[in-house]
């Protein structure tokens, strides 16, 4: 279930943008005959800001633990909230075709967890918020000029330490991660700015469940829910709208 909703989720935020760069591609062959911002692009530096909205996702690995009493719990996350992030960027022209971007930010956002024991029925949910601060680094990649749109490719690594207030929860994760991204989006030339609409998808590369928990040690039920998992990696789909 969280595979499908999360794939048709990052399915329609594709299509979106798509059907955005499509329009611009129209206009463009209908539009003005002089391009907007024609220097835009020679800056050697240049700044902006985003907004836009993401959904956070946990993938969990099971230890398949059977308690003594003949518990196995399940745990996944059946349902996405979209979360609100900002940024702001600075830009480094390399090349003609190449960029290198650093755009640090905040992303607030929640997900629900359900926790199910396949043998008596039982089932827990418990409320993840997380208030993110990110650093990502991206290397943009971007295709030729279209009178005023240009398509573009981004990879890259994100630093993310979430500085929410953890609680004695069955599930707690580490406050730092790593994250592995490559996005898509495109640029609109405007006439006092650039818009970039962009979907960045997100992938989470070290363990983040912690499993040492001394404040469980007076609640092995709970404790056996941490027990069931051997780890926890983090992914998101972010959309943002750069203004530059």
């Amino acid at each position: 279930m969280t595979i499908q909703k999360s794939t048709h989720i990052r399915t329609r935020l594709l299509l979106l943008l798509l059907l955005l760069c499509s329009y611009a591609t129209a206009s463009a062959k209908w539009g003005e005959k002089v391009p907007n911002r024609q220097y835009a692009d020679l800056k050697r530096w240049h700044w902006g800001f985003s907004v836009g909205t993401h959904i956070q996702d946990l993938a969990f690995t099971h230890s398949g633990l059977i308690t003594e009493d003949g518990r196995q719990w399940q745990v996944e996350v059946p349902g996405f909230s979209p979360g609100f992030n900002a940024t702001v960027l600075g830009d480094l022209c390399l090349h003609r075709y190449f960029n290198l971007r650093l755009s640090p930010g905040m992303y607030f956002g929640s997900k629900t967890v359900h926790m199910l024991d396949f043998n008596s029925g039982e089932k827990q949910m418990q409320d993840m918020k997380s208030a993110l601060v990110v650093i990502p680094f991206d290397l943009k990649v971007s295709g030729d000029r279209l009178h005023n749109t240009r398509p573009y490719l981004t990879v890259g690594a994100m630093g993310v330490l979430d500085i929410s207030k953890k609680r004695s929860d069955p599930i707690v994760t580490r406050n730092f991660d790593t994250m592995l991204t490559v996005g898509l989006g495109c640029d609109f030339y405007l006439p006092f700015f650039k818009l970039c609409p962009e979907i960045k998808f997100c992938f989470g590369l070290t363990d983040i469940l912690k499993h040492d928990r001394p404040d469980l040690d007076e609640n092995p039920a709970t404790m056996q829910i941490t027990q069931s998992l051997s780890k926890v990696k983090s992914n998101m789909v972010v959309l943002s709208f750069y203004f530059e």
